[in-house]
């Protein structure tokens, strides 16, 4: 999965609402790796984050379902049992760090698949290291 970028929720949560700061940012990568046809993989988990963001807002909850739910350029990744038990440790080991259960779940599936790009807001991801960021700068 080399030609695949991670999606997680914190980007999409801002490429999708057009008054967060960095929204014009995401909209610039997000076309820019269409327009590259990269693939993107993200989990269940982080689709769950990007709902619930969205669960007061019909129009946006809708689209959230359609953007990942049976996309060919999206592959939602199962997340194993394994996988669970690595980020689990992740947590443990990092006890100092506030990642969320969902963010070590994604850095575990990433490393798994070999994934070394994600597109996230989230300072959790620059934190852990090991990924190319995208966008490399925010606002």
């Amino acid at each position: 999965m080399t030609n695949s970028v991670f999606i997680d929720a914190s980007f999409w949560v801002v490429y999708r609402d057009e008054t967060e700061v960095n929204h014009a940012a995401a909209k610039r990568v997000l076309n820019d790796l269409f327009g590259r046809r990269v693939h993107f993989a993200t989990t269940l988990p982080v689709i769950c984050e990007i709902y619930a963001t969205f669960s007061r807002r019909r129009r946006l909850r809708e689209q959230i379902l359609e953007d990942f739910w049976n996309n060919p350029v999206v592959k939602i990744e199962d997340v194993s049992h394994k996988d669970e038990s690595a980020a689990i440790e992740i947590l443990r080991g990092n006890s100092d760090k506030t990642y969320s259960l969902c963010d070590a779940l994604s850095f575990v599936v990433m490393r798994r698949l070999k994934i070394t790009q994600a597109v996230s807001f989230d300072r959790h991801f620059r934190q852990f290291g090991g990924f190319d960021i995208m966008p490399e700068k925010i606002s």
